[in-house]
């Protein structure tokens, strides 16, 4: 109860103090203010890309083993000019997997072509991302479809013309027109659209649907030699429920290399690659930017408490009459202490919490002209309320101390 009652009694002597000095309140608010916002604004647009990134990443599949030319993330021993003259995966290679690896439970692959031209009458949209996938491409994620339907197995092996639209192409073709059942020209040749993605948004990690067209793979075999290796391409497997990651690629290593006859002691010529590769690479990545940020901050909140520290010796000094009193009358020590440290926090205090309050507007600007989520997350709240109590005791802890050592005497003397 006597705790309390100080606590209480020095929170009225500090917003009593605080709001008879409004103008030296406010500018000392200003420091406090600046820093916290500097600081939760760094931590909140880090923590909103990291979470924006790695849910696009998760779409890839953290259980499924990517076979490509290149190794994600840098990866690998061989200088660059061995990694460029690997060949792409094949559609030979995709074949025999499919038929002789019985430990995965899904494979499929997909091929990337250059940017081409889509008409529709007389409209066009130009530099537009071809990808022509196998059926079992939709056995790794939904596809999200608007309208319409995924093509069929019968028709990528058979290499009918269908297509499936992004959002994007289809506005960008038909405006109003509904397009499926209709005729599009893509390499030269028809093709009729049997269905339009849902529109996703842009893609922090590229690849939105949006601005893609897919086609069956047995069709993109009519017009290219998907066994030469020259056209981008990748082969997706995930393994069974009971095998784990690490069994799955030392085995889908001895069967890439068989597939490709390479002798004992030569390289691989391909890459498996995996989510944890990149998500490894993406924790350092973050966690530098988060530094970054809080030593940005830091120097900004190190001002705002230096400004705090010069305004609570201030205050001391003017009230050092007062505090003779308070003690000639009895007053311990602890009194006179807590309440210039309970002021010197209020103070703090109340900058954090306008600058919470101003990158938490300032999110939902950021948020439309961004075009991703921004948000500030409780852990970056308790971080800058933690932060502004802090930074108010540390700046308070001095001038308190020399206000609760005073001598009653000499104090009343010096305020007279």
């Amino acid at each position: 109860m006597i705790l309390l009652r100080i606590l209480k009694e020095s929170v009225f002597f500090a917003l009593h103090s605080l709001l008879t000095n409004k103008l030296r309140t406010l500018l000392s608010l200003l420091g406090v203010t600046i820093g916290i916002f500097a600081i939760i604004a760094v931590l909140a647009a880090v923590d909103s890309l990291e979470t924006n990134v790695r849910g696009e990443l998760s779409d890839l599949g953290d259980d499924v083993v990517y076979v490509q030319k290149w190794p994600w993330g840098g990866g690998g021993n061989s200088p660059w000019w061995k990694y460029m003259n690997r060949p792409n995966p094949t559609y030979k290679d995709f074949q025999k997997l499919t038929k002789t690896f019985s430990k995965a439970d899904a494979i499929a692959m997909a091929v990337y072509p250059k940017g081409q031209t889509i008409k529709y009458t007389n409209n066009s949209v130009s530099d537009v991302q071809v990808v022509s996938v196998s059926n079992s491409f939709q056995d790794f994620g939904a596809m999200d479809l608007s309208a319409g339907r995924f093509f069929s197995s019968t028709e990528s092996n058979n290499g009918n013309g269908v297509a499936v639209l992004g959002s994007d192409i289809s506005e960008g073709l038909f405006e109003e027109i509904d397009p499926i059942g209709k005729y599009i020209k893509v390499f030269g040749r028809k093709l009729r659209v049997i269905g339009v993605f849902a529109k996703e948004g842009s893609s922090m990690i590229g690849g939105s649907k949006d601005q893609e067209i897919y086609v069956p793979l047995g069709f993109l075999r009519k017009l290219y030699n998907l066994n030469e290796g020259r056209l981008g391409s990748y082969i997706m497997v995930r393994p069974q429920k009971e095998m784990g990651m690490a069994q799955l690629k030392d085995e889908l290593t001895g069967r890439m290399r068989s597939i490709r006859r390479l002798r004992p002691r030569e390289d691989d010529n391909f890459a498996l690659n995996e989510l944890s590769v990149l998500s490894g690479n993406l924790d350092q990545f973050f966690g530098v930017l988060n530094m970054a940020g809080i030593l940005i901050g830091g120097f900004s909140i190190l001002v705002g408490g230096f400004g705090i520290a010069n305004i609570m010796f201030v205050s001391v000094r003017e009230r050092t009459n007062i505090i003779g009193i308070q003690k000639a009358l009895g007053a311990k020590n602890y009194f006179i202490l807590s309440q210039f440290l309970v002021e010197s926090v209020v103070l703090s205090l109340l900058g954090g919490l306008v600058g919470l309050a101003l990158v938490f507007g300032l999110t939902f600007l950021a948020s439309d002209m961004a075009g991703m989520d921004i948000f500030l997350g409780a852990r970056n709240i308790f971080v800058g309320i933690g932060i502004s109590v802090t930074i108010g005791l540390l700046a308070g802890m001095i001038p308190a101390w020399m206000g609760a050592k005073m001598n009653p005497v000499d104090a009343i003397r010096t305020g007279v």
